[in-house]
């Protein structure tokens, strides 16, 4: 996963977050590896049916001269366009260990039910 390098917001390299998707019957979760995010690192915006993540890793200090550097800090964006099929003002968020679980409700009206059929 190569960063692409952003300076609209800070000087720092982005990367996308590998997810995965699940569809239940009441809502859809998204899981992200955001390793080294901490709590307060995350922010979530829902704005006209997209989904932004952003995590915001902050580069260890420096002691010395690197003599070899591979490991690369910077922050986590991915954006989602959801269907009508989300309730936004359920959305709900959990950071644990460097993954972001995200909780995304179908509404009441999109959820499957089981109708029931009269004899008589």
């Amino acid at each position: 996963m190569a960063p692409r390098e952003d300076t609209r917001v800070r000087n720092v390299p982005e990367f996308t977050p590998a997810v995965d998707i699940y569809d239940h019957d009441e809502e859809i979760v998204v899981v992200a590896d955001m390793p080294g995010v901490p709590g307060d690192g995350v922010d979530i915006d829902f704005d006209r049916g997209e989904l932004t993540i952003r995590g915001h890793v902050t580069p260890p200090d420096s002691e010395g001269e690197y003599v070899l550097e591979e490991y690369q800090v910077g922050d986590f964006v991915r954006t989602f366009t959801l269907a009508d099929s989300i309730d936004p003002s359920g959305i709900s968020a959990e950071l644990k260990s460097g993954v972001l679980t995200l909780r995304l409700p179908k509404p009441s009206e999109r959820k499957p039910r089981k109708i029931p059929v009269k004899s008589g």
